[in-house]
């Protein structure tokens, strides 16, 4: 018996009570999503049954399922990507049926005609549709016949690079190019110039290549400040099909989604419908199965042109599930089992307004590079019926650089749009995370941008205010060192401190770059004596309190709330003007032993990641802005480009190795320019 009490994420309840075949499922994924699967399954009576990697032996979804199978090493390749473990393992463990969730496998066509081939149900549109919009070229093909829009390109089998670069010169500037197996932002490459369009194309097919095993790419006009609008579909076996809103995810960075909301705003009525009758004849023309999203560009003109269709569960679908108020896993689930759509078209409507944001490990500040390391600290909002957390760690968990960044999502869900964005920020300011970057303070930045706010959406938008977004926090430094020194005063100040007896303690800290010395005198109040290298002496006094998590300050007549973590040496203060580091007890900065900095001319690498390519050899002369190497991490690359003229005369490490951050990858002789020429 398979049966859903009380499926609720917001809205109306959907009680379902029917003998169903499916009894148990593997889920072939890890992180948030697995854990998003099993919550759902659990509900449903099902046994649910994850896998995991050498990395993720004590991963959130591990603990979460019922049993859990280890599958391979820490690589994907070896693990998550492994489809024939992932089948063994489910016949083995009597698995009835395989959810593969977003990513991995999910738009695997052959994996899917495995599944099916040993008697597996496959939680999923069947292999041939997965194989028609797995192709992008293909995929529009099928939608021109179709009468479905699209964007002006090229998406033939021609993939010579001097043919290519006709087409797109034939074209014009800017363009698009896109692996056709491509998802995510991975193999894409806008270009802006021809000069430019070898490199990028190289890029984009090595990328595809690397992602999916599949270096074709298209091309296609790019269309200047248009908004990514998607529609959420469903098709079942009985040949229904309908469509569950719309969701705007235009706020994106490198092609990779930040934000995303539904319903998309200012869409009119009849322009909503139009999309959404064409979403479902796009699944309808390739006969699909279960959960879709057909992905659209809306020009500033109101004309919308399809994209790609992803046939599978979308990251983003907990917005849908906010403003209809169903269970999106819970209908695959029925689908999957044989039964109709729960609900035909007339009753499906739409309520309020939701908007996710991803919470990425990933640091803002140095390019938005990936960070891996442990969170030592974690504090989430309170969730309610109207703010959900969805995420696959804990405190404790540690991030490796095998993976997708993203580590959370965070839903709210209000009466209309504008409530909803003061809830987002509300809830983003009380998300704490300590031990490694994030780009929770970004999200909060983005967030309340002005065309942001009022709607004026495009997928330009993050790059067009990149030097505002990315500015550092303007915090007031008197507070933040009144914070510090709270957070760092011995308890003994706090309890049996009498009068005219108050203790000194020297703090040498470092907030925000800047190098202060602090004589801290405790008290039934505190006084502090700042002193800098390069300012005058001055005074903070104030009192306040701290628990084990909180901190609050009494200064100048103000009462400043604020969270804290402290781990070593460093202090994270999170405050209203965002996450701030504090680091004590640091030497100065001409103790520091200068030998170990790196030689001019040694190029390191900028983050932890596998070196995927190498594009010089030794004794090569470079130009400055040459690229060098390729590092990859969490799926995205890392481009490094020469700092100036040189010749390479060492290469310490080689293509599949996996590096560090810092670490010397090859040494760049420099070289004057001209030099070689007078030699």
């Amino acid at each position: 018996m398979l049966s859903l009490k009380n499926s609720q994420h917001h809205g109306k309840k959907t009680h379902w009570n029917h003998n169903l075949m499916l009894k148990s499922i593997l889920i072939a994924n890890r992180g948030e999503i697995a854990c998003r699967i099993i919550r759902t399954a659990r509900q449903m009576g099902l046994r649910t049954i994850a896998v995991y990697s050498a990395v993720d032996t004590d991963a959130l979804h591990v603990k979460q399922a019922d049993e859990a199978w280890y599958l391979g090493g820490a690589s994907a390749a070896d693990s998550y990507l492994r489809a024939d473990k992932i089948l063994a393992i489910a016949k083995q463990a009597g698995a009835c049926a395989i959810h593969p969730g977003y990513g991995f496998l999910s738009e695997n066509a052959d994996f899917v005609a495995a599944c099916q081939a040993q008697g597996m149900i496959f939680i999923g549109p069947d292999a041939p549709a997965i194989q028609q919009m797995g192709s992008k070229s293909a995929a529009k093909l099928i939608m021109q016949k179709a009468g479905i829009p699209l964007v002006p390109g090229y998406h033939g089998d021609h993939q010579e690079t001097d043919f290519l670069h006709q087409q797109a010169d034939h074209m014009g500037y800017p363009l698009l190019i896109k692996a056709v197996a491509g998802g995510g932002g991975k193999g894409m490459r806008v270009v802006t110039d021809s000069a430019d369009f070898k490199q990028q194309l190289l890029g984009a097919q090595r990328e595809g290549q690397a992602s999916f095993g599949n270096p074709v790419v298209l091309l296609e006009r790019y269309l200047v400040q248009p908004r990514h609008v998607e529609v959420q579909v469903f098709c079942d076996r009985h040949g229904n099909g309908v469509y569950l809103g719309d969701r705007d995810c235009s706020a994106q960075r490198r092609h990779q989604k930040v934000i995303e909301e539904a319903p998309a705003p200012g869409l009119s009525k009849k322009l909503r419908q139009a999309m959404g009758e064409a979403a479902v004849s796009a699944a309808q023309a390739i006969d699909y199965v279960g959960a879709g999203t057909v992905e659209f560009l809306l020009d500033s003109d109101g004309k919308f042109y399809f994209m790609e269709m992803n046939t599978r569960l979308q990251v983003e679908h907990p917005v849908t599930e906010m403003v209809t108020g169903q269970d999106l896993v819970a209908w695959q689930l029925r689908i999957a089992n044989g039964q109709p759509l729960p609900l035909q078209q007339t009753q499906i409507a739409l309520h309020g307004h939701a908007i996710e944001a991803r919470i990425y490990a990933e640091d803002p500040s140095q390019d938005f590079q990936p960070s891996t390391g442990t969170i030592n600290y974690l504090q989430q909002p309170l969730t309610a019926p109207d703010i959900r957390i969805d995420t696959g760690v804990q405190q404790g968990d540690t991030i490796s650089p095998f993976y997708d960044p993203m580590i959370a999502k965070l839903i709210v869900f209000a009466d209309d749009r504008e409530q909803a964005l003061g809830k987002l920020e509300t809830s983003l300011q009380s998300y704490h995370v300590a031990g490694i970057s994030t780009n929770i303070d970004f999200l909060r930045k983005l967030t309340k941008l002005e065309d942001f706010a009022t709607g004026q959406l495009h997928t330009g938008i993050i790059e067009q205010h990149q030097t505002q977004l990315l500015a550092t926090n303007n915090i007031d430094l008197h507070t933040h060192i009144a914070l510090a020194c709270l957070a760092l005063a011995p308890t003994t100040a706090h309890a049996g401190m009498r009068l005219n007896q108050a203790s000194i303690v020297r703090l040498p800290l470092l907030i925000e770059e800047q190098q202060l010395t602090v004589e801290l005198h405790l008290g039934t109040s505190y006084s502090a004596n700042i002193s800098t290298p390069d300012q005058q002496p001055f005074n903070l006094t104030f009192s306040g309190t701290r628990t084990d998590k909180q901190l609050q300050l009494d200064y100048n007549g103000t009462i400043t709330k604020a969270g804290y973590s402290q781990l070593g040496q460093t202090i994270s203060l999170f405050t209203m003007a965002g996450k701030v580091m504090v680091e004590y007890n640091r030497p100065q900065l001409d103790d520091y032993d200068q030998h170990n900095v790196a030689c001019e001319g040694d190029i390191v690498a900028p983050i932890n990641g596998n070196l995927i390519a190498c594009m010089v050899a030794v004794g090569q002369t470079v130009a400055a802005g040459d690229a060098l190497m390729v590092v990859e991490a969490m799926k995205m690359e890392h481009t490094i480009l020469a700092p100036a003229t040189g010749v390479v005369n060492e290469i310490y490490y080689n293509v599949g190795d996996l590096v560090t951050a810092d670490t010397q990858l090859l040494h760049l002789e420099p070289q004057q320019d001209g030099e070689n020429e007078a030699s």
